[in-house]
């Protein structure tokens, strides 16, 4: 009987080890670690359907006529400043309570200014200070008091933001660059978008802090690191289908991994010449990063890390001049995906990372918002 309850314990103790063993190698499998980078960083999974809820009231579930990506933006920026008044914990289902006292009346109760379960952007400027304080408002469009996705009550709260706070919900993986021989990866060059000027471009993506200003309707890009743009790592929020009342997200995580500028005109010669290239070489029938006959003016690698829904890639933005024109392009290059990513990107990744990249329409692509918001500011300097 002795020698009994011995074997068992000795099978038993076999058998957890056995499943501790499987769970942990399950647990740390490319699947797995894919599947957690659904949702965000700053919001629990039982956040997220009221942080959906209200980002589909301020804009997703307005007709497509009465949207503005602004507003989208606003919305954002009102739930990050929430996580980030809260100590930086990440959002929780009970914290509904204090955005359904700040927004509820307006969405279900004032059908003069909005239709039902909506809000227009004076709706969510209202709540906002409700919700954070009377001086969200005027914040918000000062420059001194805005960054990383958040509107901060004063300057000084501004200077003593550290944005590694938002690593602390985050799953950031080592890095994924491409490993597969060249001729085996997937090419790819996306159309040119034209921006106001050059140096517009090297100041707004000098300051990473400013990247969610210029999120599309599908994807925004926020700073996680203190560092400038060289070394920078961002998180990548991706709203799949973007239909009303269905956004779906998921994110992954990139890291500025080479930048080279008109600082050093061989190192950006090379890198350029290097790069059209292997578009010509290994791509099909891609066109080249930068024309012939243009003027490289700054470059970066933008590698992924683990978890990405690219899986392993690298994808590359160029900043050229040609005949007076400056333009902003992306050239992306990936392996070709493993059966779990290949699903994904076919119904989630494809026609974000075309839209994102300018193929698609201009509201949905970063690039695009750049451009856009250089020309109001060439506009409002003019005025």
């Amino acid at each position: 009987m002795k020698n009994e309850r011995r074997r068992r314990l000795v099978v038993g103790s076999g058998m957890a080890l056995l499943a501790a063993f499987v769970a942990a190698r399950i647990w740390r499998s490319p699947q797995v670690r894919f599947a957690r980078m659904s949702g965000s960083s700053i919001a629990t999974p039982g956040a997220a359907l009221w942080v959906t809820d209200f980002l589909n009231a301020a804009y997703f579930r307005r007709p497509p006529g009465l949207r503005q990506v602004e507003d989208l933006r606003l919305a954002f920026n009102v739930v990050t400043t929430f996580w980030h008044r809260g100590g930086g914990r990440r959002l929780a289902a009970s914290d509904v309570v204090p955005f359904h006292r700040a927004f509820g009346k307006d969405r279900f109760l004032d059908r003069t200014r909005s239709e039902y379960g909506t809000m227009t952007r004076e709706q969510v400027l209202e709540g906002a200070s409700r919700l954070l304080g009377d001086w969200f408002p005027e914040a918000l469009p000062d420059d001194d008091r805005r960054g990383w996705g958040i509107v901060f009550e004063t300057e000084e709260d501004k200077r003593r933001y550290n944005p590694e706070e938002r690593l602390r919900g985050a799953k950031l993986g080592p890095l994924t660059p491409p490993e597969a021989p060249a001729k085996e990866q997937i090419w790819h060059t996306y159309p040119p978008v034209p921006v106001p000027s050059a140096a517009g471009v090297i100041s707004a993506l000098s300051k990473p802090e400013t990247w969610p200003d210029y999120a599309s309707e599908i994807g925004r890009f926020t700073p996680v690191r203190s560092t400038g743009l060289a070394g920078q790592t961002f998180e990548i929020e991706v709203v799949a289908h973007p239909t009303s009342r269905t956004p779906i997200f998921t994110r992954g995580y990139v890291t500025i991994t080479r930048l080279v500028s008109q600082e050093d005109p061989a190192e950006l010669e090379g890198y350029v010449s290097e790069l059209n290239d292997s578009l010509a070489r290994f791509g099909r029938d891609e066109p080249p990063a930068v024309p012939e006959g243009a003027e490289p003016v700054l470059a970066f690698d933008l590698t992924t890390h683990e978890g990405h829904f690219m899986g392993r890639a690298r994808n590359r933005l160029v900043l050229f001049e040609q005949e007076g024109q400056a333009y902003v392009r992306a050239a992306g290059t990936w392996d070709p995906l493993p059966w779990h990513l290949d699903q994904a990107y076919r119904r989630v990744g494809h026609y974000a990372q075309h839209a994102i990249w300018g193929m698609e329409s201009p509201q949905e692509s970063m690039l695009h918002q750049i451009a856009e918001k250089l020309e109001q500011a060439v506009v409002r300097d003019a005025g």
